[in-house]
């Protein structure tokens, strides 16, 4: 049975509602997607622009979970890159630190270019600030900063100390920041379903109300559907958070963490100007962080926070709101007009997981926050490996990585503790 849109900001300013039809027959494509969410769709447009015959399942509608729900942040922070350059040493020797550098911004250029190549309207800005919520963070924005000048960006980063944040943002909070150029900020929703249409365009068949119910394995593996079935040369399991196949080989793994958002009434141009003078976004460098930016009609988008325990807030209004206030005491009191949660896919060691199930079912999933932009890089490596370029996806795909025994919500509480743990750490540093 179909579940509607979450009531976010996202589902009220779509572009348009697109519509895909159930799968109710037996095809057979070149390759079978599972999941319609970032991974999916752009790993369908990859090959359909090859030429590839694809098609594509979603249990829900197109960008239905976190997707569709997000912050709308591209940025160059890959969750876990640290972890990722010290497990991809083992394959790449000294070059790991280039790889994963230029993958943090590998993103950007390829939603760029898929922005202007299909003219997708997306709300895409520029600008983006990192901030420092008291001194010792600052040490971590001067290694970014001193990072990025090394890397060639030095026209496109500055570091700004409590009084030059001022000049972007209304706010006391900040002892400083890191401010980004190259990063970006868009509405989500619209640029999926833009690429989705692209997809379509292209030949890629796509079926919503099709949630895929078993894998048969084999020479020509089959997707399984309640009222059809999908036979292709090789399966991509893209559905992250909130698939449920496999769960003998994919049990313990990921593990959702929910994240809430709230997106107030218009501001109007006068206190949106005042609060947030040069449109930027905004994250800081908490561990559990806040995170928000002005929507393209003046409204803040707030947020923050993450549940481990597997469920979505009750109140997310309640639980944000003193955070907005705090960030900008002239919004005290501003109605809410939109609250929503989604599930991220959290990975113990943050480091993306793609991988087989048998030699021609692979599966991409577990950005641990940071999806926008690691969704579209992951898109182009699987795309990549389904055709038979396998070189990056074997570098992800030799990663180790931790698995917890027992059910998903041992793995919860597992990641609950990891995470009062960090926080503890938070307060010492």
């Amino acid at each position: 049975m179909l579940e509607p849109r979450c009531n976010a900001y996202y589902t009220a300013t779509m572009n348009t509602q697109l519509d895909f039809p159930v799968l109710s027959e037996d095809i057979r494509v070149d390759v079978a997607i599972i999941g319609g969410g970032f991974t999916g769709i752009n790993t369908a447009l990859e090959l359909a622009e090859r030429g590839v015959k694809v098609a594509l399942l979603e249990a829900n509608k197109i960008a239905w979970g976190a997707s569709g729900r997000n912050g709308g942040q591209v940025t160059g922070s890959l969750s876990g890159d640290n972890a990722m350059r010290k497990a991809m040493r083992n394959h790449l020797g000294n070059e790991a630190d280039d790889f994963v550098w230029n993958l943090r911004w590998r993103g950007h250029d390829i939603i760029k270019k898929k922005v202007a190549q299909y003219n997708i309207q997306c709300d895409l800005k520029h600008g983006h600030l990192h901030t420092a919520m008291k001194p010792s963070h600052m040490k971590e924005l001067h290694k970014n900063f001193n990072e990025a000048i090394a890397h060639g960006m030095a026209d496109q980063v500055s570091l700004l100390d409590k009084r030059e944040v001022q000049s972007f943002l209304e706010t006391n909070l900040y002892q400083g920041a890191l401010y980004n150029k190259k990063n970006m900020h868009l509405h989500p929703l619209n640029l999926c379903l833009g690429e989705a249409k692209a997809a379509s365009d292209l030949g890629a068949l796509i079926f919503e109300q099709s949630k895929a119910i078993d894998i048969i394995h084999g020479d020509t593996p089959k997707v399984m559907t309640s009222q059809g079935s999908v036979t292709a040369n090789a399966i991509l399991i893209a559905g992250n958070a909130y698939h449920r196949l496999e769960r003998k080989k994919m049990r313990g793994k990921i593990f959702p963490a929910a994240g809430g958002i709230i997106t107030t009434q218009p501001l109007g141009d006068e206190t949106a100007n005042a609060i947030n003078q040069k449109d930027v976004a905004v994250y800081d460098c908490r561990f559990v962080l806040d995170y928000y930016r002005l929507t393209a009609d003046k409204r803040l988008l707030f947020g923050g926070g993450a549940h481990y325990s597997g469920k979505p807030s009750r109140d997310i209004e309640a639980e944000l709101r003193p955070a907005l206030e705090r960030t900008f005491p002239r919004l005290k009191g501003i109605k809410i007009d939109y609250q929503w949660s989604g599930m991220m896919g959290v990975v113990i060691n943050r480091i993306p997981q793609l991988g087989k199930l048998s030699k021609n079912v692979f599966y991409a999933q577990g950005y641990s926050g940071h999806g926008v932009a690691t969704s579209h890089i992951v898109a182009e490596i699987m795309a990549n490996a389904i055709t038979g370029q396998l070189s990056q996806f074997d570098v992800f795909a030799q990663c180790p990585h931790i698995r917890v025994p027992g059910s998903e919500w041992l793995g919860n509480q597992f990641l609950a503790l990891g995470m009062w743990y960090y926080l503890l750490l938070e307060k010492l540093r």
